[in-house]
């Protein structure tokens, strides 16, 4: 049973969203369209550098919690987990924006994240032989600072989803990395990372997190706007 454990918790993650996305008043599934190409080119970008991680030894898998097929060295676990993640934070975001009218971040998002992006920025340089920190840490900086330039409209309303959307992204990576069993899941090389936790959790993880909702957001509604110019023509 236990080597069924990855991929019981992938489709516990996205039944409840799935099963919601026919809500009539979020109506996801009319964002598959926009959503589906956009988790595309993200989960691209992260599967190349899953893989390369992997083989470099700075993180890897348990294979007594996978059934076993592995693609290109990953788990199938892994790569779906770059489908279904996504899809239900973003389902958290869409349904925020449905339900929650008022931008409570609106006031406070820029000088927290001016901060955040400052730590980043530093933390990742000073710490440039950690590869997954420095990696993680410089890129979200990166598309963090894009999006404050740009002055983003979306942004205090992204924040505030990925702030909700942490709540189950700590319970599910708390038990991928061995908040509960006795051997994680995934398995980190100490020496690629800051060896902070936030309980099992490396804290590397919520910044990654951030990063790989924010890429796919970032897609997500440039399609959406595309779709908009177009259906106005």
């Amino acid at each position: 049973m236990m080597q069924y454990l990855y991929l019981c918790l992938i489709i516990f993650t996205l039944l409840v969203p799935l099963m919601l996305s026919f809500d009539k008043r979020v109506a996801f599934y009319k964002n598959w369209g926009m959503l589906f190409p956009a988790i595309f080119i993200m989960s691209t970008v992260f599967i190349v550098w899953d893989i390369a991680f992997a083989h470099a030894g700075i993180w890897g898998f348990n294979d007594d919690y996978l059934i076993g097929v592995r693609i290109f060295g990953l788990p199938l676990e892994e790569w779906s987990f770059f489908v279904v993640v996504p899809y239900a934070c973003v389902f958290i975001y869409a349904c925020l924006n449905a339900y929650v009218k008022k931008d409570v971040l609106q006031k406070t998002h820029r000088p927290f994240l001016l901060v955040l992006i400052a730590i980043l920025w530093i933390v990742g340089i000073l710490y440039y032989t950690r590869l997954y920190t420095s990696i993680t840490f410089v890129s979200t900086a990166f598309l963090l600072t894009y999006h404050i330039w740009k002055k983003t409209q979306w942004l205090s309303r992204f924040l505030l989803a990925y702030l909700v959307s942490s709540v189950p992204f700590l319970l599910v990576n708390g038990i991928l990395t061995g908040s509960i069993i006795e051997n994680s899941v995934v398995w980190y090389n100490e020496a690629h990372i800051l060896n902070l936790r936030i309980g099992t959790i490396p804290v590397e993880d919520a910044v990654y997190n951030l990063l790989m909702l924010l890429l796919t957001v970032h897609f997500f509604e440039i399609f959406k706007q595309n779709h908009l110019v177009n259906r106005n023509c």
